[in-house]
């Protein structure tokens, strides 16, 4: 955190040719409310990078046995020096370093602004639940702390008995107690609007149990692109924290808002809702940045999470997608700690089973296989990422041995100069992807019939030149590992075209009534 704060305040001072504190103010005149909470004092030189810096307040340390992280290339030698190790005990004294104030995390929960958020923050990440939600029934009224973000957006908040993705109570005559927008009666006939419109259209709603590429985590590039740097670069700074900096709301599955992270929107959802109205709202992300989706005992997990009545509500398509996490963690002896494949089928077959208990007869499930993660290595290492655009001193490269070295890499596996760990950790997503096949040929459920896809890649990318793109572009800047915006578009589109060829009965029959729906929406004023 230091390396990155202390990076972006370096390069704000070089670009507009101020003094660091000045850079200083500035970011925090960017930064919206009272979020800007560190204050630093000091005075640098073209020697003192941000990992000198760091080391130097005694933010950044070099645990015993452990080897010296570091961010950028060591400073040049001075003569009988040796680089870092040499301007670290240097530095405090040659250029007056000086710590005020630096908040850590639970620092940070402590100020008062702050605590109410924070509480919000560990009560959503805990249950994967909205934390608005007075009537209990899994939806919200508010967008983020996984509200209508995450999930169709509630249209009353005080009814348990109101929510999206029920059957139509009473055909909706009276009001709306499945919020697709849809209720009333036709005055010309006396026919309710939902029976006229939605009975027999094969109405469905879809779920994502992903990790966080199905959550569609970003970090905006220009939080750290000091070139591209204002005020309006933060302005979505508050709701992408208490999204955990997700975007559900534009992913490839769920998505349903126009992007407004580059690229465009295109989603399942959306185009479940275009072939048949009477799917309006019906979503639910069921994702988790960082952790093994299914852990050994899962069902407890899901029953907190999964929003759907066997009796009242509509069949769901479930797309179950952690397409990285089984294979990727930040530890040195990575292979030790991927799932095996026995416990890939132990865990898969455990979960389908709750669902089989829990979603309603006519429902579908989707399991999607693991990417093959040579793809970044192959096609960002060598390229700059943002922090290292400015003067050309930070490679993706860089930025993998930094994370590496900190143990806190997305993916040790994949995010490595280590050609033969790369191929080793695709060999084990391959295991893994052909346990989901055998059983989605294999195994049967009462109430879902089960299919299996290979992750898009290969397909995305192909897509993608024929538009004149490059293949560094599906890929996340920041980050550096996860699907970019316009990688979520593509393989919506790659995802739907399959199942239109091979599995249509997943996808419902196409409404005949859509735009008599819409029209009578405008004739009442409404959207």
């Amino acid at each position: 955190g230091c390396v990155l704060v202390v990076s972006v305040i370096e390069q704000l001072a070089q670009w507009h040719n101020s003094t660091v504190k000045a850079a200083m103010e500035r970011l925090c005149d960017y930064i919206p409310g009272n979020l800007c909470l560190c204050t630093i004092s000091f005075s640098i030189d073209r020697e003192m990078n941000a990992d000198v810096v760091c080391h130097s307040l005694r933010l950044c340390k070099q645990d015993p046995g452990q080897p010296l992280c570091h961010l950028y290339s060591p400073p040049k030698r001075e003569k009988h020096s040796s680089g870092l190790l040499h301007a670290l005990p240097h530095a405090g004294t040659k250029r007056q370093i000086r710590s005020k104030t630096f908040m850590g995390f639970s620092s940070v929960c402590a100020f008062p602004l702050l605590a109410n958020l924070c509480e919000k923050m560990k009560y959503v990440l805990r249950n994967k639940l909205p934390f608005e939600d007075f009537d209990g029934d899994k939806f919200s009224t508010f967008p983020t702390l996984r509200g209508y973000h995450w999930r169709g957006r509630d249209c009353d908040d005080k009814n348990t008995t109101v929510y999206p993705g029920r059957r139509p109570d009473n055909w909706d005559a009276k009001s709306d107690s499945n919020c697709n927008g849809i209720w009333g009666v036709d005055p010309k006939d006396g026919i309710p609007y939902e029976e006229k419109f939605c009975k027999g259209a094969d109405s469905k709603g879809v779920v994502l149990l992903g990790d966080s590429a199905g959550a569609h985590f970003h970090i905006p590039p220009e939080w750290m692109t000091v070139t591209q740097m204002s005020a309006k670069s933060f302005a979505n700074l508050p709701m992408a924290f208490s999204d955990e900096l997700d975007w559900p709301q534009f992913s490839e599955i769920t998505g349903f808002l126009n992007s407004t992270i580059g690229g465009w929107t295109d989603s399942l959802y959306l185009r479940l809702r275009k072939r048949n109205r009477c799917n309006h709202r019906d979503l639910q992300n069921i994702s988790q940045n960082g952790i093994v989706y299914f852990p050994t005992n899962m069902a407890p997990y899901l029953s907190f999470s999964l929003a759907r009545n066997q009796l009242l509500d509509n069949p769901a398509i479930v797309i179950y997608a952690t397409i990285g996490n089984d294979v990727c963690n930040g530890e040195h002896d990575t292979l030790a700690h991927m799932t095996t494949p026995k416990e890939m089928l132990s865990n898969v077959v455990q979960a389908l089973r709750y669902l089989d208990s829990h979603l309603p007869n006519g429902s579908h499930v989707i399991l999607t296989g693991l990417v093959d993660g040579r793809f970044l290595w192959d096609n960002l290492h060598d390229r700059y990422h943002p922090l290292g655009q400015l003067n050309k001193d930070v490679t993706y490269s860089q930025l993998y041995s930094f994370l590496d070295c900190l143990q806190v890499s997305p993916c040790s596996g994949w995010l490595t100069p280590n050609e033969t760990l790369r191929n080793l950790t695709s060999e084990r997503a391959l295991q893994l992807s052909n346990v989901l096949k055998e059983i989605a040929r294999s195994e049967k459920f009462a109430n879902f019939d089960i299919f299996y896809m290979d992750f898009p890649l290969k397909q995305t990318a192909e897509e993608w030149r024929k538009m004149g793109g490059e293949a560094w572009q599906l890929i996340e800047p920041v980050d550096g590992f996860h699907p970019s915006q316009i990688a979520a578009a593509l393989g919506t589109g790659i995802t739907w075209q399959k199942a239109l060829h091979e599995w249509p009965q997943v996808l419902g029959k196409e409404n005949p009534f859509n735009d008599q729906i819409e029209a009578v929406f405008k004739d009442q004023g409404g959207h």
